[in-house]
């Protein structure tokens, strides 16, 4: 099973999705990766912060770098999860089949929040990156159990 987590720039939000779902996991038969919707930070390592707040909770994220998604990662991965509605629209605008459709959702609908988006922190305090982060892990707890089973 491959799993993908997308936000527009690839810098807050996916790369603290890719390191929690990984965290949570077995390697050897899930592979958790991150991309970006938008081309702005490829090559770079995620945004301090999301480093930050991932090493306070046992994470190391610094050594992932960002990337684009690509209509090929439809391809590569089984599930893509979308952090919000515009990165939703944004994967599925480069869908070419059904198929490619069926494997893109966004990653608060595994959990029971009146808001499905997880809300781009990188302008916000320091505090948004915490609460961010409570909001992917407790999904990623509801991934990773069904992942396993």
């Amino acid at each position: 099973m491959k799993v993908l987590m997308v936000c527009l720039g690839n810098i807050c939000r996916s790369p603290l999705a890719e390191g929690i779902l990984k965290s949570k996991v077995d390697s050897a038969y899930i592979k958790v990766d991150s991309a970006g919707t938008a081309s702005y930070h490829v090559g770079n390592p995620p945004d301090p912060r999301s480093i930050k707040v991932a090493q306070e909770n046992g994470i190391d994220i610094s050594k992932q770098r960002c990337r684009k998604f690509t209509a090929s990662d439809f391809d590569r991965f089984d599930l893509i999860y979308a952090m919000d509605k515009s990165n939703y629209g944004n994967i599925i605008g480069l869908a070419r089949t059904k198929e490619d459709t069926e494997k893109v959702r966004l990653l608060l609908s595994e959990i029971d929040l009146d808001d499905k988006e997880v809300p781009d922190p990188y302008y916000d305090s320091r505090d948004g990156f915490e609460k961010v982060y409570r909001m992917i892990d407790q999904a990623c707890d509801v991934i990773a159990a069904r992942l396993e089973k």
